[in-house]
């Protein structure tokens, strides 16, 4: 990730398609996250061709995180996790502020 490099942050970076997060692990994401946990979700267009209703999504952990151990393609990136915080990356100026030294 370029802009933990240009911060000099140690990272990791996850290929989510070659290695998903299993359902634990989204589990975790999902608590530890500051944004709605629908925006988890991507509204793309395998999205819709799943026929799938935003609203079944809205402050629904349990279903999130369902849909995204089925269809991991769903899963909104860039995801950034530290400590017991996670966010979504977007717009870039969210991560330089999440990951700057407190």
């Amino acid at each position: 990730m370029a802009v933990a490099e240009e911060l000099g942050i140690e990272h990791e970076v996850i290929l989510y398609i070659k290695e998903p997060p299993g359902r634990e692990e989204l589990k975790n994401i999902v608590n530890a996250l500051e944004d709605p946990v629908e925006d988890l979700v991507r509204k793309d267009s395998l999205f819709k061709k799943l026929g799938l209703d935003p609203a079944t999504f809205s402050g629904n952990p349990e279903a999130v995180v369902e849909i995204l151990v089925k269809h991991k393609q769903l899963l909104q990136r860039p995801l950034l996790v530290r400590g017991d915080q996670a966010i979504i990356g977007r717009p870039k100026a969210r991560i330089v502020a999440f990951l700057s030294p407190s």
